[in-house]
């Protein structure tokens, strides 16, 4: 008894796009869930908020621009980054407005 040709290629056909639709859920999914947070928190970030930069590195935010952060991380030092580089706000702060919920 042969096999149709057909049916092996509709079944390799639905692998693929069983394969696809994985790796959609599993990752390209997450991680555009995970840019659209990212990019709502650095848009909410205002001056005097406490942040973390990806490098590790912890400060007030004293000047917000189109591409650039700048943070004061001691009492006579400020350090310019990439927004991108901002990625939480510290983690005993807390912002005005979940104050004021409380």
């Amino acid at each position: 008894m042969q096999h149709s040709p057909t049916g092996a290629l509709l079944f390799q056909i639905i692998f693929l796009v069983a394969i696809f639709l994985m790796f959609y859920f599993l990752i390209i999914r997450p991680q555009k869930k995970e840019r659209e947070r990212h990019r709502k928190f650095l848009e909410s970030l205002r001056k005097g908020d406490r942040v973390v930069t990806s490098s590790g590195i912890w400060g007030t935010v004293v000047d917000i621009g189109d591409r650039t952060i700048t943070l004061k991380v001691d009492a006579n030092t400020k350090i310019t980054f990439t927004k991108e580089a901002i990625i939480a706000y510290q983690p005993d702060y807390k912002k005005k407005e979940e104050e004021k919920k409380n």
